[in-house]
């Protein structure tokens, strides 16, 4: 009977199918390093700031534009693993198409950025 049940809950299983993974959102589970400035229908704008050496997990961003307050020695650790250098100076404007990353600041100084995520247009308008 045990046997029984087990196998009827092992094929329930396997018959639901596989629920993607939910994006996380930098600043939900690391509201350390940032911070959001500004939101609206169109953008939310969120202030990123790392002391030296400091790591964060992995999460997701949309399309954005990150304007650059500081010079930046990091890495991105992708979800693949693959390791992505990063070291845009400050001033510099970049636009990124959004994605999964793990960053960390790798140099000795701190830094901070702005990053302004875009959203979706609102239908109908």
């Amino acid at each position: 009977m045990r046997h029984a049940l087990l196998m009827t809950v092992a094929l329930a299983a396997s018959a639901v199918p596989a629920v993607p993974a939910v994006a996380q959102d930098a600043t939900k589970v690391d509201s350390k390093h940032y911070k959001v400035e500004f939101e609206n229908d169109q953008v939310r704008v969120l202030r990123i700031t790392y002391g030296p050496r400091e790591k964060s997990v992995m999460h997701e961003h949309p399309p954005n534009v990150a304007i650059f307050l500081t010079d930046v020695q990091g890495m991105f650790t992708l979800p693949d693993g693959k390791k992505q250098e990063v070291t845009p100076k400050a001033g510099s404007v970049q636009y990124d198409p959004g994605g999964k990353h793990l960053p960390e600041n790798t140099g000795d100084k701190g830094f901070e950025l702005v990053l302004v995520e875009l959203k979706s247009k609102p239908t109908g308008k």
